[in-house]
Parts: C-alpha cells; structure tokens; sequence
C-alpha cells in the first residue's frame, strides 16, 4: 500500500470509527456499549489502558479540530477527577500525558494544577531504582528493583511534556535521563531490540523476551519525545536517534511479509499482534517525519498500514490486540496472552491512520 495512493475519505471515515469504538468501550474485557443512549467515553478506570486511548483519541481531536472530541475529554477527567483518582504509580501515570497536552487546548486551572503536583511527585517519590531509575510499580505490585520498556510512554513522555507546560527544565532532565538509564539496561547492544524488563534484583532481563508491544513503545517514544520536547538538546538527540536506528534495523528484518508483527519478534510462531504493528509503524513513520529515519523505511509503515487496516472490522474495533501483559518470567508466558479488544489499539491505530492521513503530505 503507497501512503501518497491512500484515499483520505476513506480514511477519515475509518478513523472516526476507530474513535467511537474507543469512546464505547465499558472496559477491559466488557467490550463496546450497546445502550445508544450511551454518549461520551465510557471506559470507566484511570490506568495506563485507557491513558494511552486517551492520547490516541486527543492527538485525532487536535488534527480535526473536533470540539466536542475535547470536550468529552474535559467530562471524563472532570468525573474521574470529581470521583477520585486511584494511588499514583507507574501505569496510573499514563492518563497524564494526554491531559498535560488538553491543558494547552481549554482553560482549566485545576487541570494544570494537577498536571504539576503529579509531574512533582514522580521526581520526589515515586520508588527508584539504582542509579535513579523509574521503578516500575503498578497497582498490583511494587516491582521492586525493576525497569519496564513500558515506563517511558506511561511515565516519562508526561514529565517531559508538564517540563515543557510549566517551564522546568529540571524535568525535562530527568524525563531525558530515564531514557538513558532504560536504554542502557533494556536496549540489547546487538540487535538494537528491548528487553521487556530488567531487575536490579539478580540482575537479568527476565525471560530475555523481545516483546513486540514493549518495542513499539520505544519506537513511539523517542520521536514522540522529540515533538513533545521541541528544545531537547542535541546531544540527547543525537543519543536517542542513534537509539532508534539501530533497533528500527532489526524490527525490519523480522516484520512478516504481511506486515504484520508477531508477539515475540523474533519467534515467527508466536501470535501476530495488531497493536504493535500499529505503533511500530507509527514510530517509523514520525521519526522519518524527524528525520532520524531515512524516507525508505516509509516502506516498513505502508506493509504495516495495510495489515492494520484488515484488522478493523465495521463497528471500528480493532482486532488482533493482545491483553495487558505484565513481566513474563519465560517466553511461553507471551505466546499465551489472549486478543481481545482494548482502549490502547484503538489508540496506537488511531495514531497511525491520523498521521498517515496529515502526515503524507510533508513526506511528498
């Protein structure tokens, strides 16, 4: 599929059908909201699941200018807020990230207020690691001791961002040097692949597993960072793009002919997974856009565009998603989660059809 052949209605139609699947999901596992009464984002938990439908449903508000999309943002936080928010953690942080950028777009001081008080708490005490690192705790465990890939797309993109909003420069160097100390345990010097995790605590990558989800986020984060943060510095630039290149060489390789990206990267007998395929797609093609990648990657994006598009069915869910998956202490752990429709591929797909349809442009 050429990206420039693409029909843009067509494509808009099926983005806003992505949207409003994303806005009728209940929850994990409830599937979509058969009431047609039912308006609004109905997904009812503040975690990273819906953090990350969040930021894909903003980033298509913004690109369309779709008031009332921003306005049913303002009413869901403004009820989760009104209700109370869970503990603040890793994966609770996730929401964040979408509201740091929404505080730009409507006025409300108590938004931002929020916005600065929880960027705050994850520099002063939020648990680290050694040498410094974002513990990886989540509602369910402290993960003592234990970096995720995950981290920096639910944690470390919203401290850069309220760095930005709130002018301190002070976050932007530690949103920048998670990035740092995450590539140095996570990032395997050769192939360029992640690791999923890496625990001080015995000091390993637990099951040594590349896991397609996991790298999906670095290939989102990195360019993502660089838009989010448009004074990082050039070092820091350098860093991450050389980062980027080197694990985008190797996701190459082993994407399917199809397009498609299997849960384990370099198992190709392990289940495909749509919302990896979406992401990593995504990432290449923004960080062409930055020019960290050269415009013959583009290829890579449109193979996996194409597959993408064969997993959305006509209510707009997006199929082929695997469930939450938290650290696997053997491979057979990941070949064994299941698919089923979730708020974070709506949202990784959304990214990708929106930057397709207002990205192919510049990339002409």
């Amino acid at each position: 599929m050429n990206i420039a052949s693409v029909d843009n209605a067509a494509l808009l139609t099926t983005i806003d059908r992505v949207a409003t699947a994303f806005s009728r999901l209940r929850g994990i596992k409830e599937g979509l909201v058969t009431d047609s009464a039912a308006s609004g984002i109905q997904f009812d938990e503040w975690d990273w699941e819906v953090g990350v439908g969040l930021y894909g449903f903003l980033r298509r508000a913004i690109s369309a200018n779709d008031q009332k999309a921003l306005q049913e943002l303002v009413a869901w936080y403004s009820a989760q807020i009104e209700r109370g928010l869970p503990p603040r953690q890793i994966n609770s942080t996730a929401p964040m990230l979408p509201l740091a950028i929404l505080v730009e777009h409507v006025d409300r001081p108590d938004f931002r207020a929020l916005v600065e008080d929880w960027a705050e708490w994850l520099v002063k005490e939020l648990p680290k690691t050694e040498e410094g690192g974002f513990q990886h705790v989540v509602k369910e465990r402290l993960n003592d001791g234990e970096l995720w890939d995950d981290t920096l797309f639910m944690a470390c993109l919203f401290l850069a961002r309220a760095g930005v909003l709130c002018k301190r420069n002070d976050w932007i160097d530690e949103a920048v040097y998670q990035f740092v100390i995450h590539t140095r345990y996570l990032s395997d010097p050769v192939s360029g692949l992640w690791y999923h995790g890496w625990t001080f605590n015995g000091r390993h990558n637990f099951a040594n597993a590349f896991w397609a989800r996991g790298n999906a986020w670095i290939t989102v984060a990195i360019p993502e960072l660089f838009d989010l943060v448009p004074t990082l510095g050039e070092k820091d630039r350098r860093f991450l793009s050389n980062v980027l290149v080197s694990q985008v060489r190797s996701l190459k390789a082993y994407q399917r002919p199809d397009g498609m990206f299997t849960t384990l990267l370099d198992d190709p007998s392990s289940p495909l997974e749509t919302s990896a395929t979406a992401g990593i797609a995504y990432g290449i093609l923004r960080a062409i856009d930055a020019g960290i990648l050269d415009e013959s990657d583009k290829v890579h994006a449109e193979r996996a565009l194409k597959a993408v598009l064969a997993q959305i069915d006509e209510e707009g869910v997006v199929h082929g998603v695997s469930d939450g998956t938290p650290m696997g202490h053997d491979l057979d752990f990941y070949r064994r989660i299941p698919n089923l429709p979730t708020p974070y591929g709506q949202a990784l797909t959304m990214l990708l059809l929106t930057e397709v349809l207002i990205g192919s442009g510049r990339r002409q």
